[in-house]
């Protein structure tokens, strides 16, 4: 996964490369672990949810919906070029996507509108919303979080990507958003906190969240952004930098070689 999403980034020298390497495990465990899903029918009324509110990092999504089936991995190079379906933002013309983003701050939003109509539906599936540290500056964040908790939506699963970097500065510069897990307590979710680079962490985590009632849970996952090769870890410079021809050499050696 981590290979595909230098690649595609490198082919267009446009791309998010910190923030999707941060997510690769969160992403593989949801898609090859725990997601009720079925790319070949990816508009099944009883699937689970997977709303990638971090839109930008849409490689390490593209990346796990191609290996899971929903199109050939040979389109990730296909990424941000004109007509593609793999656009710098995930767009809903992919399958497999949930929801058009881009600005930050919406997908928990929209995460708790699409838990309310599975339960109006009498539906059991769950929506899982994947946020970034950096977006839980915006109000409607927390808007949200106070929403869900109102109306005890425990169908309803936020993973935050908790890599310390948002844009170009680490996220304490920005915004300092501790005590994080006492905030999300404060509004009312289930709160968990694990390493976000261990499947030992991550699925059970994940499975947990199903026998939580009456609230929805929130997963802190602890990441590096960039993680996996060496100069684009913990490096903001890397948030939006596309890797040039001799750095992805060193980067898919060093991906190879751990």
């Amino acid at each position: 996964m981590r290979c595909n999403i230098l690649k595609m980034i490198h082919e267009v020298q446009s791309g998010h490369p910190g923030g999707s390497l941060s997510s690769v495990e969160i992403l593989a465990s949801l898609y090859f672990s725990v997601l009720k899903h079925d790319p070949h029918n990816p508009k099944w009324p009883e699937r689970d949810k997977f709303v990638l509110s971090k839109a930008h990092a849409c490689p390490v999504l593209y990346v796990a919906l191609s290996q899971s089936g929903y199109f050939p991995e040979s389109e990730l190079l296909t990424f941000r070029k004109i007509n593609s379906r793999l656009q710098g933002h995930a767009h809903t013309k992919t399958p497999g996507v949930e929801m058009s983003g881009g600005s930050l701050g919406q997908g928990l939003s929209f995460g708790v509108g699409t838990s309310l109509a599975a339960r109006l539906n009498n539906s059991d599936s769950t929506t899982f919303v994947l946020l970034g540290d950096g977006e839980c500056d915006e109000g409607q964040i927390w808007e949200a979080a106070m929403s869900a908790s109102h109306h005890k939506l425990d169908n309803l699963v936020a993973i935050v990507d908790r890599n310390g970097i948002q844009n170009d500065r680490f996220t304490h510069e920005a915004m300092e958003i501790e005590p994080f897990e006492d905030k999300w307590r404060s509004f009312g979710w289930d709160v968990s906190s694990i390493d976000g680079h261990s499947f030992s962490q991550i699925i059970p985590a994940l499975n947990r969240t199903k026998s939580v009632k009456g609230s929805p849970s929130v997963i802190i996952a602890k990441t590096v952004k960039g993680k996996g090769v060496s100069f684009m870890e913990n490096n903001p410079g890397f948030h939006g930098k596309a890797p040039n021809k001799e750095e992805l050499k060193i980067a898919l050696e060093e991906i190879f070689n751990r």
